[in-house]
């Protein structure tokens, strides 16, 4: 039996938050896949709907400990810990991968998603009417997300703390993108990429003595939109769960047959053959059959080999 409080379970829950973090940072792949596929998403769920009126009063008393027992502190403060982790490391080796290897990384995510509704499958009772027209309702939401064209970029606060509630339902939701959400709304590259750069710049040049740009109006702006995105993305982890969690107790296979239909309809989001055209200060995807290449036989092998991936956890998660 796995000590709960050893290093190497500390270490694998860090682990999970990096890849849970890295996932939600990528447009059309959810977190909350990962913590389905990885075998910790109830108990996210779970540790993040505690945060309750006993939690309250745990804090409204100064019983620190207790609140930290309460609300699975540990697990959470290793899973959030993970999530910034991805967003300053593993987010930067992703974007060197995409810019270089695009098609094999979209291949492997493919894969994994297609595995993932494999394992999920298992779950839902599809001889039931009502569960196939959620599945289909689910599956008609994602494909009509995946078609809309995104918006332009809005940087007023009140617009940026309900970006931060929609962005992290990809955590909380799996098959729903919380990144890819953020790029239909025009905010992608302004809160996952240039407020995260700026307090990454802050953090380096106040580490080396460098106080110049720090105050500089631009740097001001970029660390205000993402303090007040974090705040939404915290409010969204808190009440969207607890949605979640009443939602899936009262209408589980209801809900997990719409979540499944999400998943359905994402696949259109991370088809690898894609490329992505600028017209006019608007981005248009355009999605396209592959060639018959070796280029196109190495993305299929990536494509199987996440399949493969999420049977083997799923399995090993079952043991």
């Amino acid at each position: 039996m796995t000590d709960k409080n050893s290093i190497s379970n500390y270490l694998k829950i860090l682990i999970n938050g990096i890849l849970m973090g890295t996932a939600n940072k990528i447009p059309g792949v959810s977190g909350g896949l990962v913590a389905i596929a990885i075998g910790f998403y109830e108990e996210l769920i779970f540790s993040l709907k505690r945060f309750d009126k006993t939690a309250l009063k745990f804090l409204i008393k100064a019983k620190f400990k207790d609140f930290f027992k309460y609300v699975n502190g540990k697990f959470l403060v290793l899973i959030l810990s993970g999530i910034v982790i991805s967003y300053f490391s593993t987010s930067k080796i992703l974007d060197l991968l995409l810019n270089n290897f695009e098609i094999y990384v979209w291949s492997l995510f493919f894969g994994l998603v297609i595995g993932t509704i494999f394992h999920l499958r298992t779950i839902i009772e599809l001889k039931n009417f009502k569960n196939i027209c959620f599945i289909i309702i689910g599956t008609s939401i994602g494909i009509l997300l995946s078609l809309a064209d995104p918006a332009q970029e809005n940087d007023n606060l009140y617009f940026v703390f309900i970006c931060g509630i929609i962005s992290v339902s990809g955590m909380i939701l799996p098959g729903l993108s919380g990144s890819f959400l953020l790029m239909l709304l025009g905010n992608y590259v302004l809160l996952l990429v240039d407020s995260v750069n700026a307090l990454y710049d802050s953090i380096n040049e106040i580490i080396r003595g460098d106080f110049s740009n720090l105050l500089s109006q631009d740097r001001i702006n970029y660390i205000k939109v993402l303090s007040v995105f974090t705040l939404g993305s915290i409010t969204g982890l808190i009440t969207l769960s607890k949605i979640l969690s009443y939602l899936l107790s009262k209408f589980n296979q209801l809900c997990n047959s719409i979540i499944f239909g999400f998943i359905i309809g994402s696949l259109g989001v991370i088809w690898p053959w894609k490329s992505t055209l600028s017209i006019e200060n608007e981005y248009k995807i355009v999605r396209y059959l592959p060639e018959i290449n070796f280029e196109t036989f190495y993305a299929i092998i990536f494509i199987f080999f996440g399949i493969a991936l999420v049977v083997f956890l799923s399995s090993y998660e079952k043991k």
